[in-house]
């Protein structure tokens, strides 16, 4: 280098103005081309360490972008269909031979049976015809037998005073409004131990029924006439009592029922 600066200092065209410039900056040219060497030697590395880069990062890339892939097997082809000679020909196939069957016993028949022997009918004597059971009849009446008992039919006038109730009203005789069938009395008085009557006390209501009734007199006593009459009077419709033209709902009354039995 010093050769070269020291034949560029000879040159005729750059001699002066290089001796002035040396003698101005005395070694500013020696420090420069030190500092552009060492900047040459600087890039020169640089560019060596990118192409080292560059490299190692394509053989990276390259070994990165070998993936393993697997790919499946292409199906296999279709196989032929078989020779017209192969189809026909039968498989040979073993034909399973037949199991010997075990000798099962066979049942001895029974004999038949000996005939029956015919027994001729016997006469049964027909029994005599049964007497006929007495039907239960519930009759409604007011006969002289025992207590005053309403009559079926209307009457004009004032209703019969027969006594006091146990709450201390009046107590009027019933007149009927509709005089109870057999059918509704029977089913109730079945029960009881009759012949016999029994004689109830009983309140006026709106429609011509009765509530609140109470028991007066049975025959015969413990008969349980009375429980069977008091259990069918919800059935029962009479007339309010009247007195001086006036109808009195909520009155009470007297009713009596006799119950006799009856042959059909």
């Amino acid at each position: 280098m010093q050769h070269s600066q020291r034949a560029a200092a000879d040159s005729p065209d750059t001699g002066p103005w290089l001796a002035a410039f040396d003698e101005r900056w005395p070694g500013l040219r020696r420090r420069a081309a030190g500092i552009a060497l060492a900047l040459l030697l600087e890039v020169g590395l640089l560019l060596l360490l990118l192409t080292l880069g560059r490299s190692a990062m394509g053989d990276r890339e390259a070994a990165d972008s070998l993936t393993t892939v697997d790919f499946a097997p292409e199906p296999p082809a279709p196989d032929a269909p078989p020779e017209p000679d192969e189809a026909a020909a039968p498989s040979a196939l073993p034909r399973p031979q037949p199991q010997p069957q075990p000798d099962v016993p066979t049942p001895p028949v029974p004999p038949p049976p000996p005939p029956a022997a015919v027994i001729a009918p016997q006469t049964q004597p027909v029994p005599p015809p049964a007497a006929e059971a007495p039907r239960i009849m519930a009759v409604v009446r007011g006969d002289q037998s025992g207590p005053a008992g309403p009559p079926n039919r209307p009457r004009s006038g004032d209703s019969e005073r027969v006594g006091t109730a146990s709450n201390g009203e009046p107590l009027y005789a019933a007149r009927w409004y509709r005089e109870p069938y057999p059918e509704e009395l029977r089913g109730y008085l079945s029960t009881a131990g009759g012949p016999g009557w029994a004689l109830i006390n009983c309140r006026t209501v709106a429609s011509f029924r009765v509530e609140d009734c109470e028991l007066v007199d049975e025959y015969p006593s413990g008969s349980q006439m009375g429980r069977a009459v008091l259990a069918a009077a919800w059935q029962f419709r009479v007339r309010p009592p009247q007195v001086g033209g006036r109808v009195m709902v909520g009155s009470w009354v007297r009713i009596r029922i006799t119950y006799d039995l009856k042959r059909g």
